[in-house]
């Protein structure tokens, strides 16, 4: 015998709702506890979510390239009574470099503004350099999807970086590095790839504060 809920459906909005609810605090939770290790103080913390929040969905265009075409549809054409099929392709396309707000550009301004702030220079540099060169072995272009790097290596390698070259100023050396770099290695250096992407956008930092820009500083402060 089944039996039927009618406040199942009810029920498992609700879940929904609460594990959303609970991820989207845990994420700016963290948020804020990496920025204050950075130094940031209450203020300037509210405006960093706050910008890279709303930053997330705005995309600063920055070039185009030509991209592959892409087969649209298939055509049936008969020859002697033999069938063959014959892929129609698109007409030439570009795929659109950007860089978003919230994921790309906030996180760049706010390393740059930690290296000056701290009176920083070699060890943001190296750990930058360092990053650039993990980001670019690790980086894979994936057609449709965009510019694809493991998620913990990046964070791992600045924080133990950012302890050992910089104990005292471990957090910001960490941020910048993780930021700094992922940014250059993964996606600049990686830019002769966005042809293969076959997508209209490729955005840096288009995840928003769920990019690995972003998250690879954010996690990078929690570690050191």
């Amino acid at each position: 015998m089944l039996i039927f809920s009618p406040f199942a459906l009810l029920f498992v909005l609700l879940l929904f709702f609460v594990l959303g609810f609970l991820f989207v605090f845990i994420h700016v939770g963290l948020i804020t506890i990496a920025a204050g290790k950075i130094g940031l103080t209450p203020n300037q913390v509210f405006l960093f979510l706050l910008a890279s929040l709303l930053g997330s969905h705005v995309n600063l265009p920055l070039t185009r390239v030509r991209r592959e075409a892409d087969p649209l549809e298939e055509t049936l054409v008969r020859f002697f009574g033999v069938p063959y099929v014959v892929p129609r392709l698109s007409e030439e396309a570009y795929t659109v470099i950007a860089l978003n707000v919230g994921g790309g550009l906030i996180p760049v301004l706010l390393s740059l503004y930690l290296w000056v702030k701290n009176g920083l220079f070699l060890a943001p540099l190296l750990g930058t350099i360092l990053l650039s060169y993990v980001c670019y072995r690790l980086a894979r272009p994936v057609p449709g999807v965009g510019i694809a790097v493991p998620f913990l290596i990046p964070p791992l390698v600045a924080a133990l970086f950012a302890i050992l070259a910089a104990p005292h100023k471990a957090p910001a050396v960490a941020y910048i590095s993780g930021t700094l770099g992922t940014l250059i290695g993964a996606d600049l250096l990686h830019l002769r790839d966005i042809p293969r992407l076959r997508t209209p956008v490729a955005s840096i930092g288009g995840a928003g504060t769920f990019d690995g820009i972003f998250l690879t500083g954010i996690v990078a402060v929690l570690l050191a």
